[in-house]
């Protein structure tokens, strides 16, 4: 484990504030090329203001609220939507959306998902914990903290090959940099115990030491693709499997203190790889399934988009990334990802469940996808606040 004792732990207070805080479906475009939207649709979509961008965060938000996903309250497809809804009930005067989250934690009883190890659940953990910084029920974190204890104490050892037995009781695909680290950077937070901390930081770079591509600046989905190509010869990187890393990056970045000895390689990671992917940004504004061969899938993609954006408006927000150069690439991608809102607030273009890209229904739409959209929105709303977002 890490030692940071001497490294001042994030304030309560600091951490509270860190928490507070007609569009019609784009039609399918190929790779590099304009969307084929009408022009002056697509300028009616532009949220330019951050009222604007609140209200269509409402939109989708309640149209996720009013046709709820099937699937089971902690699982981890759910826990992403919670993450996003989370960021919009920092933003909103309707309480509805933190209700609807005090709500969801008491159905599960504050408890996580069935299987201990797996980091997909305990993702709804973020929620949990940041429900606790904001109301201080012990209740809140007390199943989780328990579960974490245990783990802790009974550690599951072993190498992040994919073919290893027991391999998905560690974090050896690169989702689960979404769905774990940041629950235990939460309840160091929420508890003022470091050792949960050090866990998510010791584990992170153990799998970024196996699945980061150091010359691309990119993580394969899990040690099956290290030799897998696409059409183009190129390497295989899933659109949001990479996602799910710069998502995750903001999410420890947000907890991970100033002092503690790691916080200056989460910076240098998160940069190389915002570096890289402001390259594979198309001309639309969206990037694609696959990052490194766009042309063999060329829908647009809005999981993928939505955690990409919030993750380079969060570092323009936080000066990790040149404004002159990253602002208007966060302001092109949300332009993208609002437009393929219906009118009734369902996003579209959701690449279904998966581990790599594939072709799906442009038409598709999944409560993760909302929940990356809402952070997107809650960046970028904070952006536009600071005058950064022409």
């Amino acid at each position: 484990m890490l030692s940071w004792s001497a490294a001042p732990l994030l304030g309560a207070a600091m951490a509270v504030a860190l928490l507070a805080g007609a569009p019609a479906s784009a039609a399918a475009s190929t790779a590099g090329a304009p969307a084929t939207a009408p022009a002056a649709e697509r300028a009616a979509t532009r949220a330019v203001t951050p009222a604007a961008t609140l209200a269509v965060m409402q939109r989708v938000a309640d149209w996720q609220l009013a046709h709820p996903s099937t699937y089971p309250e902690d699982d981890w497809t759910q826990a992403v939507g919670d993450a996003g809804m989370m960021a919009l009930a920092g933003l909103s005067s309707d309480s509805r959306y933190r209700d609807a989250m005090v709500s969801m934690g008491r159905r599960n009883e504050w408890k996580l998902g069935p299987s201990m190890y797996h980091a997909d659940d305990y993702a709804v953990g973020q929620t949990y914990a940041e429900l606790y910084l904001k109301l201080r029920d012990p209740a809140m974190i007390a199943p989780m903290r328990a579960q974490f204890d245990y783990m802790l104490a009974h550690p599951r050892e072993g190498s992040l090959n994919w073919i290893t037995p027991g391999v998905l009781h560690r974090w050896a695909w690169c989702d689960s940099l979404f769905m774990g680290p940041p629950a235990w950077a939460r309840l160091t937070a929420a508890t003022g115990d470091h050792r949960y901390l050090d866990f998510a930081v010791a584990n992170w770079w153990r799998t970024s030491d196996y699945l980061y591509d150091k010359e691309e600046h990119l993580y394969y989905r899990d040690s099956r693709f290290f030799k897998q190509r696409e059409a183009n010869g190129r390497k295989m990187f899933w659109g949001r499997g990479n996602g799910w890393v710069m998502g995750g990056l903001v999410r420890m970045l947000q907890f991970v203190p100033a002092g503690h000895p790691s916080r200056a390689r989460f910076v240098q990671q998160f940069t190389q790889m915002s570096e890289k992917l402001l390259t594979l940004q198309q001309r639309d504004g969206m990037w694609r399934a696959s990052l490194l061969d766009p042309a063999s899938y060329p829908l647009q993609e809005t999981s993928g988009t939505g955690l990409y954006t919030y993750a380079l408006a969060y570092g323009v927000n936080e000066g990790l990334l040149d404004r002159a150069r990253f602002a208007p690439a966060v302001a092109k991608a949300w332009d993208a990802l609002v437009a393929n809102v219906d009118a009734d607030g369902k996003l579209t273009h959701v690449q279904p469940i998966g581990e790599d890209p594939k072709a799906f229904d442009p038409g598709s739409t999944d409560v993760y996808g909302v929940g990356a959209f809402l952070m997107a929105g809650s960046e970028l709303h904070r952006m536009q606040a600071r005058g950064a977002a022409k």
